[in-house]
């Protein structure tokens, strides 16, 4: 295996705490949320940044089936990602939803890539058979 890249990042106080970046560049709050929202509205989660992270990556991995399978254009796509904490009998566990926004594509073309960037994104390798994840497709066309 080739690294390409690290990133640190360093929380001290738990759900109640601060995160940073190594680099500075993320500096939050952290604060457990409830169902009536933050307790701090400048605040961030463990959750929200995972969201953060694996729209991003999955993104990323959209971009690359897409060339792969000759899609000239996504226009302006997106993908919003939304963290679900749960909890049950044996304790808490996360649940995902991808919502991949493809403007310029067909209903077809659409499903294969969000299925193709499902197994190529290292977010979704890395959930893989750990949390249940939800991919949904939104078109235009």
């Amino acid at each position: 295996m080739k690294t390409i890249f690290e990133s640190k990042a360093t929380n001290s106080g738990g759900r109640s705490g601060h995160v940073q970046s190594e680099d500075g560049v993320l500096d939050f709050k952290i604060s457990m949320p409830s169902s009536k929202g933050k307790p701090d509205p400048k605040s961030t989660n463990p959750e929200e940044l995972f969201a953060a992270a694996y729209s991003s990556c999955f993104a990323g991995a959209i971009q690359v089936v897409a060339k792969e399978h000759k899609v000239k254009d996504l226009g302006d796509f997106s993908v919003t990602a939304t963290i679900a904490f749960n909890t049950e009998d044996d304790g808490a566990f996360l649940e995902a939803t991808l919502d991949a926004y493809l403007p310029t594509v067909d209903q077809e073309t659409g499903e294969d890539l969000i299925n193709a960037a499902h197994e190529i994104c290292p977010y979704s390798k890395a959930t893989r058979d750990n949390i249940t994840v939800h991919l949904n497709l939104l078109i235009d066309v």
